[in-house]
């Protein structure tokens, strides 16, 4: 059995870190080293835009370090990743040439969405301890120093993900800005915190009650991952109210030392606690599971999934489908609609492998647009292309790329309005030809499929598609009168034919 070493390194907005691991078949993944080192670029970024200068060179000398490391391990591969204290620097494109010219690595940045979905997968590699909590209402409380992401989840599905602008760091440089003593600031904390946790429980919660948290941070996580110990996997509130206590009558020395943590590190994990003993209170939650993890651990457990070493213990296509579903429903969308256009997409999409050339992640893409085809019409039944577009593009979908939401965005526009040819497009960002491409094919077969459902009544059963040379041959049963849609089909195929020198027909089944 062939064994990879594989090097995982994240760029965090407190400290960077690499964890070297060995990966063999059956999901297994060996820590073998691991190193970190202290690097505040959060606190620059979130106050300035903008990387300090003497920050830049120290990380540049940090991953010089860490290239070296990798060389004496010999790794198969690696990936460099930056959250966000990269992600909402003012010059990030400069940033990471500066990198790649004096480290010869090349950094990957992370939307949140897809950093949030590899923290994830970093818990998802526990195994049965994370499908055995995620069978009862829970929320993964993902604590980073630029924001928080709640994702909530019940009978192991996942129902909804929100991006909070409470990190850690951030907060502490705002109560740093106004000058907050020791005493006050568990209670600057709450109230900064409070409107918009609130606000979260008024649309997302409402009268949901949530039975478990996980909690993924690089504060609270070591010392919950020691107070559980060999005794239990769980903590509850209780442990959190000790750990505040210490937090509160101790100086910052003696609570250092009492939870085995440098000192500059202590006012971060009172904050950590604090956010997370108060969305325990807010969700209703008592039981707290703190499984130890970081993000360097979903790293090397996506290259796993990606050299086809590890095999998916967790549907995380059905998490990302199961959201935008959610989205769906918020914009007033009818499940029915969205299931049976899925449906006619996808029979289209597979009987198409030979012509289109995509692959299961389009695939996912046709889908997405499928169930998400007109929330716009929540804001607009005039202009539903505009405003699905830019719902779809103001909403994460954990697990998608700001690149991949905007495809999903895209498709689902020009299947309500003109498309936009690449060689028209003026005054706005350049799109790769592959990108421009796929939108093209998708829009082409979401377009044909929301023309044999018209009239929303799911008039036609049982489709079938078949193609033959230039013809794709659909047919299905029916016994409705079906003039509106096959009008709209001869409408749609001509931009059908267009991008696949594909003819669709039509043709009727009588239903006995």
């Amino acid at each position: 059995m062939s064994v990879k070493t594989f090097a995982a390194i994240d760029v965090g907005s407190y400290e960077t870190s690499m964890k070297i691991y060995e990966l063999s078949g059956k999901n297994t993944m060996r820590e073998i080293d691991h190193v970190s080192r202290r690097l505040d670029l959060g606190t620059s970024t979130y106050a300035t835009g903008k990387i300090n200068p003497d920050k830049l060179d120290e990380l540049c000398r940090t991953l010089r370090e860490f290239s070296g490391m990798m060389k004496s391990y010999k790794v198969d591969g690696y990936k460099l990743y930056g959250t966000s204290a990269i992600r909402e620097t003012n010059n990030t494109t400069i940033v990471l040439d500066q990198i790649a010219q004096r480290t010869g690595l090349d950094m990957v940045v992370l939307s949140n969405s897809e950093q949030r979905f590899l923290d994830y997968k970093s818990i998802a590699s526990k195994g049965e301890s994370f499908r055995r909590i995620i069978e009862e209402k829970t929320a993964i409380v993902d604590i980073g120093g630029g924001s928080i992401q709640l994702s909530l989840f019940d009978n192991d599905t996942l129902v909804s993900t929100q991006n909070l602008r409470l990190g850690v760091l951030r907060i502490q440089e705002l109560i740093s800005q106004m000058k907050v003593s020791a005493a006050k600031m568990e209670h600057t904390v709450d109230e900064m915190v409070s409107a918009q946790l609130a606000a979260y429980k008024k649309l997302y919660l409402k009268e949901r009650e949530i039975q478990n948290i996980i909690i993924v941070d690089d504060y609270i996580s070591p010392w919950a991952v020691k107070r559980i110990g060999k005794q239990s996997e769980i903590l509850n509130a209780s442990d959190f109210d000790e750990l505040l206590n210490l937090l509160r009558s101790k100086s910052t020395m003696e609570s250092a030392k009492a939870l085995d943590v440098a000192e500059e590190r202590v006012p971060l994990v009172y904050i950590s606690a604090v956010l997370t003993r108060r969305i325990a209170e807010l969700m209703g939650a008592v039981k707290i599971w703190a499984p130890g993890v970081t993000l360097c651990d979903g790293i090397a457990y996506e290259y796993g999934e990606s050299i086809k070493m590890f095999r998916e213990e967790h549907d995380f296509e059905r998490d990302i489908l199961a959201c935008a579903m959610n989205i769906s429903k918020r914009y007033m969308g009818s499940r029915k609609r969205a299931k049976t256009l899925e449906e006619i997409a996808t029979t289209i999409y597979d009987s198409m492998k030979k012509v289109h050339g995509l692959g299961k992640r389009e695939r996912l893409y046709l889908c997405l647009a499928a169930i998400l085809h007109d929330c716009g019409k929540y804001i607009s039944l005039m202009n539903i292309g505009e405003t699905s577009y830019d719902i779809i593009m103001a909403t994460e979908i954990i697990g998608l790329s700001h690149r991949e939401r905007e495809m999903v965005a895209s498709i689902v526009r020009f299947n309500h309005s003109d498309f936009t040819y690449k060689e028209r497009v003026s005054n706005r960002r350049e799109t790769d030809q592959d990108t421009y491409l796929t939108v093209a094919k998708l829009t082409a077969i979401l377009r044909l499929a929301s023309s044999l459902d018209h009239s929303h009544k799911q008039k036609f059963k049982d489709l079938k598609a078949v193609l033959r040379d230039n013809e794709l041959h659909l047919s299905a049963e029916t016994t409705e009168d079906t003039t509106l849609e096959l009008s709209y089909f001869a409408t749609k195929a001509a931009f059908f034919q267009e991008v696949f020198s594909v003819t669709p027909v039509m043709k009727q089944r009588k239903q006995f």
